[in-house]
């Protein structure tokens, strides 16, 4: 793939906090319209990448292109311009409690933009019809709402700024195995729809197969392997083999 073709392209990427380095070369290519799954253990940086495309925070050394410009220690309003491109659905969902569920899905597009009262009344429908909920569900509090309800208002918030990539942070955890597959279901639906491209970052192995076109797993701050999912279920690489299996023997230590 060459960077014309890639989203987003990242090239020795490296970030430490103190000692301890988090990112090491790392180095990734993720291909316009296609849904990545990023694995890799707790501790492993997969946070920290997402943050540092997002320009939260500042990587020590390397580049990372987003549709062919550099965004790292880009001018305050050339990363709020980039931003538009992205939306973010985080672990625990991150909805405002105090606000319902209309005024969390309109909340960015009000800050962006602004959008008049019957602006914002059909995004609230439509966002809400394409992420399989009623538009009753807009006037509740996040409170009253299950996890797997709270999860797909967070991606109806982020599906209402129209984004061209979506991140994913984690998106069935805290979920049973049944609700676990209607999100991932939802999220493949989703972006198929509106053409996304997606990276999720997940422990889930039933996330990996249900949502990802490509995987690729990350390891002591490296990209050590990508494939498809299939591929990951049956390689013979030993880091990878032993995560997609949950071996407790092998190349990863057990204490981390």
């Amino acid at each position: 793939m060459t960077r014309q073709q890639a989203k987003i392209s990242v090239k020795n990427l490296y970030k430490a906090f103190g000692a301890k380095k988090v990112l090491d070369d790392f180095n990734l290519e993720i291909e316009a319209g296609k849904s990545l799954v990023i694995m890799g253990g707790s501790g492993s940086g997969k946070s920290v990448f997402l943050k540092c495309v997002l320009g939260l925070i500042a990587p020590d050394q390397g580049s990372i292109l987003v549709d062919a410009e550099e965004t790292v220690r880009i001018s305050a309003r050339k990363r709020d311009n980039m931003l538009r491109k992205f939306g973010m659905v985080f672990q625990g969902g991150a909805l405002f409690d105090s606000m319902t569920v209309g005024e969390n899905i309109i909340f960015g597009l009000k800050q962006r933009r602004g959008v008049t009262k019957s602006e914002g009344a059909f995004i609230i429908d439509d966002t809400l019809k394409k992420v399989g909920l009623s538009p009753q569900v807009a006037a509740l509090l996040p409170a009253s709402l299950s996890g797997g309800m709270q999860k797909r208002v967070a991606l109806a918030r982020a599906l209402a700024l129209k984004p061209e990539i979506l991140f994913f942070d984690e998106p069935t955890a805290g979920l049973d195995p049944i609700m676990s597959s209607v999100i991932n279901h939802l999220i493949a639906e989703v972006v198929r729809e509106i053409g996304a491209t997606a990276v999720t970052i997940t422990h889930d192995m039933r996330s990996m197969r249900e949502i990802g076109d490509r995987v690729m797993m990350l390891y002591e701050g490296k990209n050590i392997w990508s494939g498809s999912p299939k591929e990951a279920e049956s390689t013979d690489h030993p880091v990878v083999r032993q995560f997609v299996n949950g071996h407790l023997t092998g190349p990863v230590p057990l204490v981390r």
